[in-house]
């Protein structure tokens, strides 16, 4: 798709919960000539993400995990021209043939720095429980390409914040959130128009 001549950049999102960086990243992106965001994914139909999307006003699809694995939704995401595809709070991993349609073009966030408290099931409060209970002086976010190991693509960009000994896994998601809403849009933009950035 061409917008007065430049070539638009359509961008998906995957969500599992709330939704709050999805629409962090639709309003960076809302008056943009140069990046559209297309459609939402998500694998739970109780995710908070859906009632952001209709308020939005986002296409916003509910998919199974048969539909996940068979191809059905790979095919759903390039028939919408799909360039990039951003997870944010998105919790399965993601099928080879998703990666080899989308090489180097699929981002993650992770609410920690990485390769600390990565791994399966190390998501959400978990992250930031494992972070409190390893006394750790600090924590942060990491935003990265997507392999088929869960956080194990390359990193791209990551931002920190002290820990203090009182902080509660609440607290320390809180100050993390604070980060994930500044920094995922600009990342996610200077990696969509690096001309720009």
């Amino acid at each position: 798709m061409v917008n007065n001549g430049i070539p638009l950049k359509n961008l998906v999102i995957f969500a599992s919960g709330s939704g709050s960086n999805a629409e962090k990243i639709f309003e960076y992106f809302k008056d943009s000539t140069e990046v559209l965001i297309t459609h939402i994914f998500s694998n739970n139909p109780e995710a908070g993400v859906i009632s952001r999307a209709e308020r939005l006003a986002i296409p916003c699809t509910i998919f199974t995990r048969a539909e996940y694995k068979d191809g059905t939704l790979l095919k759903k995401i390039q028939s919408l021209n799909t360039d990039w595809v951003i997870l944010a709070g998105f919790l399965w991993l993601i099928p080879s043939d998703f990666i080899q349609a989308y090489p180097q073009r699929i981002i993650n966030l992770h609410p920690a720095l990485l390769p600390k408290f990565g791994g399966k099931g190390m998501y959400g409060h978990f992250v930031h429980e494992a972070v409190v209970e390893a006394g750790e002086k600090e924590s942060g976010i990491t935003i990265h390409f997507v392999n088929e190991h869960y956080d194990e693509g390359g990193i791209i960009f990551q931002s920190s914040f002290a820990v203090d000994p009182s902080d509660t896994p609440e607290d320390v998601a809180k100050k993390g959130q604070v980060l994930e809403h500044r920094d995922f849009p600009k990342v996610i933009a200077s990696l969509v128009l690096p001309a720009s950035s």
